[in-house]
């Protein structure tokens, strides 16, 4: 099945532009010209992915991406920034918000499908079990969702994707690089203090199990195989 995606922008000619290659290229498309009609959207049909400019006329691009990562019918929709915006300080509030890429305009077509295949495919399966514990920590991939102690954590799509990268990779050290190409896809346009910054908050929401988390000095992360209190 075609995956449907929400293109949201006040521009008419790059909305047609993106509709159209969007649609050469296999996927559904659903437009949304206001944030305001954006969120109508995404209420009545939940799209498997969001293309959101930033300076909309009405609700900023950002409070939109925020408001997503923050309910949770709606914080596992993976949103792509597509904005003019392209100082660095832009792009890292638009990941720390949750924002799965960013590109900047003007862009090519082609490269916005390649990262659009990218974010659509990390969403896929994997051969962990779709139901993980690790001591205190549970993990629930098909649903994300993670419970520590029974109270679920309130985590957003990119801080999930990292929290299960290090635990399919347990007791492997990963490289800040190595995780910007896995978890952020193509070269996303960000720089290693990026991840830093994520497994700081995600270590932050981990409570007790964040001691799993481990920083190799000089190198980067990893995620012990065991918790220590099975």
């Amino acid at each position: 099945m075609s995956s449907t995606i929400l293109i949201v922008d006040d521009e008419e000619d790059l909305r047609r532009l993106v509709d159209f290659n969007l649609k050469a290229a296999g996927y559904k498309t659903l437009l949304a010209e206001t944030g305001a009609e954006a969120l109508r959207v995404i209420e009545r049909q939940k799209p498997d992915l969001v293309i959101l400019d930033l300076m909309l006329p009405d609700i900023s691009g950002t409070d939109i991406c925020r408001r997503l990562k923050l309910q949770p019918e709606t914080r596992n929709i993976p949103v792509l920034i597509l904005s003019a915006r392209g100082d660095e300080i832009d792009r890292v509030v638009g990941f720390e918000i949750g924002a799965d890429d960013y590109v900047v305009k003007p862009f090519s077509t082609r490269e916005l499908i390649l990262r659009i295949k990218a974010i659509l495919k990390r969403s896929g399966g994997s051969e962990e079990p779709n139901e993980l514990r690790l001591g205190s920590l549970r993990i629930d991939r098909g649903r994300h969702r993670v419970w520590l102690h029974d109270a679920e954590l309130n985590l957003t799509a990119l801080e999930f994707k990292l929290l299960t990268t290090f635990v399919a990779r347990r007791g492997r050290v990963q490289t800040r690089e190595r995780l910007l190409d896995d978890v952020w896809g193509i070269d996303a346009g960000v720089t290693t203090r990026t991840v830093d910054t994520h497994v700081k908050r995600l270590r932050e929401k981990l409570g007790s199990a964040s001691r799993m988390l481990e920083t190799v000095r000089g190198v980067g992360y990893r995620f012990a195989e065991s918790s220590g209190d099975d």
